[in-house]
């Protein structure tokens, strides 16, 4: 069933709610210095305090310039400023543009040159790079500095708050259809990163799918260690406590800071990258930890590795599950599955069959089309391919987000219309329906290995090599022409696994390909110290670099 769109909803208008209902629950929770005891102390805001303060900002940035629907960049460290503001942004219709400051200073200056934001909010460093780097210069006109240093540039945050003081409270914007809520670059881990539209809808709808898939409950305490996510918490009633890590780094996370921000508040929830969960679940199994508290544990960003959601089983209760939602900036969630039924079709996943990633959500539709570089305006039932066979995975939904902005030719790639009008979105990933319905995960379009004899897909290959017990994981690329390719297995190894293995691992690996049709063809194997991973989860294998790389050995 399609519901209707509501455009009289703004992803904000739920913390007048919660201030009203709840003031003195803690709504975000900081780590903010170290006590007498090395022990971390934390500062925060309640609901009824974020509520005032963001009033204060959103009236305050009114005052010195900002309109609705301005575009305004948002540069700010996860903390109690980033949640007020993201919240005032929403507020006033003012539309905060968020981008991965990790994707690099030569594609950062290029994103904001092209959305050219009115506005630019961020701390100290972050507006000293954009003055020596012009960064969208010829757009700004206004600039906020929050944080330690903030005279350094325009208005500081605590001008703007003291602006905007008022004992009445701020009148909440009612948006239009459409109306832009925010833009949210890609990671551009798979590409050019690109700024996703995204509508006070899309956000509204997520926290719905969010709050019915896990049965999540106000009063829960999460521990979010991929911060953009903490936006999500406030709106579903739980506490965020931020954990003292550098979200830039997850994979590098230390182990021992997050279990102590669980145990400090008995955290019932916690969101993490699949490059998190591996070096949290290794050092657990290690040390034995247990996490009684925990009701849920959920990791998003690529496919966790069926051995990495082993690792997190033995330290949950019985009964608790990981759960591995599939998704995209443009549309998520999408589908859904739980650790326990990824590791029930482990073999299939280790025979080539691809990586199970559930049944698609309530209110989404998957289908699947034929693999196609070129755009396809309009959708029709003729195009999907039955049970089985592998294409490009479309979904249709309210998540589905409008378009890339200032990108028509982008977006012309990604979306499809139907003769109703409804909006569809191609995720660039391939895949194929079951027999059951699930969804099965075959790898990105454009990682595709077209050799002289077949298309080769990326995980159902890879799926039979991470089978070997030396093995951590491994990248099917291509070298060569891109339309007459030689299939590669680039293989990184398990931590401690001495690399004076190689050449038994090496043959072992082309005697498992050689059981199996799909990866018989495979014979070159190289070894690699450690595979480049995308900034934002540490977890998407970045196979054009590795196949740049894999050159240099092929010849």
């Amino acid at each position: 069933m399609i519901e209707k769109k509501n455009p009289s909803k703004n992803i904000a208008d739920f913390l007048p709610v919660a201030a009203q209902e709840r003031p003195y629950d803690k709504a975000i929770v900081i780590p903010h210095s170290k006590d007498h005891y090395k022990r971390v102390a934390y500062t925060h805001f309640t609901y009824s305090q974020l509520h005032s303060d963001s009033d204060c900002i959103a009236r305050g940035l009114y005052k010195i310039g900002f309109k609705r629907k301005d575009l305004c960049a948002l540069m700010v460290k996860p903390g109690l400023d980033f949640f007020s503001i993201m919240f005032a942004l929403f507020k006033a219709g003012i539309v905060p543009v968020l981008i991965d400051p990790g994707i690099g200073m030569k594609p950062l200056k290029s994103c904001l040159d092209e959305v050219e934001p009115k506005g630019f909010i961020g701390i100290a460093f972050a507006q000293i790079a954009r003055k020596i780097l012009r960064w969208a210069s010829h757009s700004i006109q206004i600039a906020v500095t929050s944080g330690k240093a903030d005279w350094i540039c325009g208005f500081s945050l605590r001008e703007v708050r003291e602006i905007g003081k008022s004992s009445e409270s701020f009148p909440i914007v009612v948006p239009e259809a459409e109306e832009t809520a925010a833009i949210l670059f890609t990671s551009g881990s798979t590409g050019i990163p690109k700024g996703v539209i995204y509508t006070h809808e899309n956000f509204i709808e997520q926290v719905e799918r969010i709050r019915q898939m896990f049965h999540i409950i106000p009063g829960e305490i999460d521990v979010p260690t991929f911060p953009p996510f903490a936006l999500f918490d406030p709106a579903l009633g739980m506490t965020a406590v931020v954990p003292d890590m550098d979200p830039r780094y997850p994979a590098k996370a230390r182990p021992e800071k997050i279990h102590e921000a669980i145990q400090d508040f008995g955290v019932t929830n916690m969101f993490g990258s699949p490059g998190f969960l591996n070096t949290f679940s290794r050092d657990g199994v290690k040390k034995t930890k247990k996490l009684p508290t925990i009701k849920r544990i959920i990791s998003a960003g690529a496919p966790a590795l069926p051995s990495t959601l082993e690792r997190m089983q033995q330290m949950l209760s019985e009964g608790i599950e990981v759960y591995t939602p599939y998704g995209a900036t443009e549309c998520m969630p999408v589908s859904l599955i739980g650790s326990k039924e990824v590791l029930a079709t482990r073999k299939k996943n280790q025979e080539g069959y691809g990586i199970c990633v559930g049944k698609p959500v309530e209110n989404i539709s998957v289908s699947i089309i034929p693999i196609s570089d070129e755009a396809i305006p309009c959708y029709e039932n003729s195009l999907c391919l039955t049970t089985g066979q592998i294409g490009e995975i479309v979904v249709q939904g309210p998540t589905v987000t409008i378009g890339y902005f200032r990108r028509p030719k982008e977006t012309a790639l990604a979306k499809m219309k139907d003769q109703e009008g409804r909006l569809y979105h191609r995720m660039g990933d391939l895949g194929y329906l079951d027999e059951e319905g699930r969804l099965w995960f075959c790898g990105r379009k454009s990682h595709r290995v077209r050799t002289a004899q077949k298309i080769m897909f990326t995980i159902p290959c890879e799926g039979v090599y991470n089978a070997h017990p030396s093995v951590f994981r491994t990248a099917l690329v291509g070298v060569g022409k891109p339309e007459n390719a030689l299939p590669v297995i680039c293989v990184e190894l398990e931590p401690g696994v001495s690399t004076k293995e190689w050449k038994r691992i090496e043959n072992e690996l082309r005697d498992l390909g050689s059981k199996f049709e799909h990866t018989k063809i495979i014979q070159h194997f190289l070894l690699h110290p450690a595979f480049p991973v995308d900034i934002r989860h540490n977890a998407k294998i970045q196979r054009e670099k590795l196949s740049i790389w894999a050159s240099n050995f092929i010849s």
